[in-house]
């Protein structure tokens, strides 16, 4: 069951299109990544449906409820987690929490409830009852997620929700969305990390200058570009002329001196070119096998890195 639909979605900012009719779902029980570049498009289309923006144009509908029409009941089965951290940092965690849960219409023992069930989620019950203000950026970012899940649900949208963080809090924040898609969560997943796609995404959509330049699995997206592995060999001399012909589903792509370059059909075929580089005369001081990822796909159909450069150097 497809709890978010988005078909023809547009959006203009005067003369700049952020978004040119773009079209995806959401399952139950699904994460899809919304994978691309800065300014590709990814929050506009989490804002539009998240109901915090208007669109100009297409159809977006949140567990049945068309936007904008039946805004208000599309919020009560939304959850948004921006890329800003939202946080007080005078109030404890559990303070914190409590808060958002009474804002989220719910009553006091519920909210306890809650408050305390999104902590463990969070794997923050340890630090409950302290500042947020004590918190290092990563815990502040799982606090984050447990104040936009507090009231369980069924769609939960998130932007980003690892920029900045250590390594302990990001592998929490993967287990804590794992596990909310578990129990039925539709999750919309933002982020430019492709890894975290591969990691998490059972789909991906591919946005770049506001369209959807591909749409599947990671497997799939890569396997449509036709890319293949290819192995990085360095020998103590440049190998001779043919000396790989023969060798069953590799091929040379570019020879500079001792080091070359070689594609392969399957990684199997590593222990025969090994041989072939051996019986050529040059022993290998070096070899690395690259398998095609979501970022060479990426580049591939755009031309593009997976995050703008530009935008990277003016943040910084």
């Amino acid at each position: 069951m497809d709890l978010v639909a988005v078909e023809g979605l547009a959006k203009r900012y005067g003369e700049r299109v952020a978004l040119a009719g773009i079209d995806f779902h959401v399952g139950a029980g699904e994460i899809v990544g919304l994978l691309g570049p800065n300014g590709a498009g990814k929050s506009t289309t989490l804002s539009i449906i998240a109901t915090l923006l208007p669109a100009d144009g297409g159809r977006v509908t949140v567990a049945g409820h068309d936007l904008p029409a039946a805004a208000r009941a599309a919020r009560r089965v939304l959850g948004f987690v921006p890329q800003r951290v939202a946080v007080y940092p005078p109030l404890t965690a559990t303070e914190n929490l409590r808060f958002f849960a009474r804002m989220q219409g719910l009553p006091m023992a519920a909210s306890k409830r809650a408050a305390a069930e999104a902590l463990d989620l969070v794997a923050l019950e340890g630090r409950a009852d302290e500042p947020v203000s004590s918190f290092s950026g990563g815990m502040r970012r799982r606090l984050n997620l447990a104040c936009g899940i507090l009231h369980q649900p069924r769609v939960i949208l998130l932007d980003e929700p690892s920029t900045g963080v250590d390594p302990q809090s990001r592998e929490r924040i993967f287990d804590a969305v794992e596990a909310l898609a578990s129990n039925g969560a539709a999750v919309l997943y933002s982020t430019h990390y492709m890894e975290e796609a591969e990691r998490l995404c059972r789909r991906v959509v591919l946005l770049d200058d506001g369209h959807v330049v591909a749409c599947g699995t990671p497997g799939e997206l890569v396997r449509q570009t036709g890319m293949k592995p290819f192995i990085h060999l360095r020998t103590t001399r440049p190998l001779p002329p043919g000396w790989l012909d023969g060798t069953a589903g590799a091929r040379v792509l570019r020879d500079d001196g001792p080091e070359s370059s070689i594609a392969v059909d399957d990684p199997s075929a590593v222990s025969a070119v090994l041989l072939s580089a051996a019986r050529a005369g040059g022993d290998v001081l070096e070899l690395s096998l690259h398998r095609p990822n979501l970022a060479d796909a990426f580049f591939t159909l755009t031309g593009r890195a997976l995050r703008d450069e530009d935008a990277v150097a003016s943040a910084a």
